[in-house]
């Protein structure tokens, strides 16, 4: 049997090897084994449910958007919390229709989990024909410098990404 057919996903065999030992802050041969064991079957298990895999066209800018979306987060926490903590009646909440260059699933979504993953921002919405996004965010002076800020911050580098 091909090693292809019994290891289909080795990325995400080793994700989840990663991520049970850091959830059990252990490197301890059994845990490195019973890892390594539910990340060899859950991929197996789980094959037909995965969407068809995007093409990275550019992995180096994987590590650079990742460091600013970081950066990012801990920023939107900073602003939040000012926002929050401060009278209500100063906040300017509202919806923005982004409208999208990405065509990827993928793509798609880790743009609008990004929006989600930020603080004061929220991906409410996708239209049907998957070409606006629908955002909600806390604390901004129009749906336009919203608008720009997410394609220019994160829908541009997605793009270079998944191409």
């Amino acid at each position: 049997m091909p090693l292809r057919r019994l290891l289909p996903h080795p990325w995400r065999s080793l994700g989840v090897l990663v991520l049970w030992l850091l959830l059990n802050n252990s490197l301890h041969p059994g845990h490195i084994v019973l890892g390594a064991a539910i990340g060899c079957v859950l991929p197996l298990v789980t094959a037909r449910f995965w969407p068809s895999t995007a093409a990275i066209r550019r992995p180096w800018r994987v590590v650079a958007f990742t460091a600013m979306v970081i950066f990012d987060v801990i920023v939107a926490n900073l602003r939040v919390a000012r926002a929050v903590l401060g009278p209500v009646s100063r906040l300017r909440p509202g919806f923005a229709r982004v409208p999208l260059d990405l065509t990827t699933d993928v793509g798609i979504t880790v743009l609008a989990q990004t929006i989600t993953l930020t603080p004061g921002t929220l991906s409410a919405d996708l239209s049907p024909d998957r070409r606006t996004l629908i955002v909600h965010y806390l604390d901004e002076p129009d749906a336009e410098s919203v608008v720009a800020a997410i394609k220019s911050r994160y829908e541009r580098p997605l793009k270079e990404i998944f191409g």
